[in-house]
């Protein structure tokens, strides 16, 4: 992959719905590690999770991202801030890089974050939420492409496989259905492939990885497929 920007400074990332903030801090440390940069993890509740019903609770999150980003870009060598979003996260980062007004507040996210990095987002669906279609609808693809680098990583989890879990097994092709109509589609367990790849960005496919530890071993935070991603992006 040819980067346009560095990947050398400070990284933002918020992560999906009820999953703990602990669950991405192997993700941080590592990227600590690599990078030698500060990383946050944004802080989301189980209710702030659910306050995502209505704008206001998207707000809520992305006020607390705009006031994160400010402090990691004030500090940043290169004057910008690499932007990371598991699942529903990696969705409600889109409409923070616009000038473009989301739920009456408008960000101008691409100011201050060159890079977008999405791992298992569900960004096209046939069944969302009416917020999740708002962003669609009023953000499709990568409206900021000029001056952001949007990577959507998606992954492949065999569901008869020893990765994935009982749960996955029994709920991933449901998902699948609704997500994209097909309940044959490969996916992480969650979101199939064709809903992770945001239409325009540069795409990663990860064979046997999961969504998250609910749906099998290893996902996306995983040690080992952390640094599989990564390399992919920073090669």
């Amino acid at each position: 992959m040819q980067r346009r920007f560095s990947l050398e400074q400070p990284v933002l990332i918020l992560g999906g719905f009820l999953i703990t903030d602990e669950a991405y801090e192997p993700l941080a440390n590592w990227l600590r590690s690599q990078i030698n940069q500060p990383v946050v993890v944004v802080h989301v509740s189980r209710l702030d999770w659910l306050l995502t019903s209505q704008s206001s609770g998207w707000i809520r999150l992305l006020d607390r991202v705009d006031a994160a980003v400010r402090t990691l870009h004030s500090d940043s060598s290169t004057g910008r801030v690499t932007l990371i979003g598991h699942s529903s996260g990696g969705v409600m980062l889109r409409p923070y890089l616009s000038h473009q007004a989301f739920g009456g507040r408008a960000y101008g996210g691409e100011e201050f974050c060159n890079h977008l990095i999405t791992l298992g987002s569900p960004h096209q669906a046939l069944r969302a939420t009416s917020l999740r279609s708002l962003v669609s609808q009023t953000f499709p693809g990568c409206p900021e492409l000029r001056t952001v680098e949007y990577v959507s990583i998606a992954g492949e989890l065999n569901l008869q496989g020893p990765q994935s879990s009982s749960f996955s097994r029994l709920s991933a092709t449901s998902s699948y259905r609704q997500i994209c109509g097909d309940s044959s589609s490969v996916g992480d367990g969650l979101v199939p492939v064709c809903s992770a790849l945001l239409e325009d960005s540069i795409p990663i496919v990860l064979p046997n990885t999961a969504h998250g530890g609910l749906f099998g071993k290893p996902w996306y935070g995983s040690p080992e497929r952390i640094e599989e991603w990564w390399s992919a992006i920073a090669d």
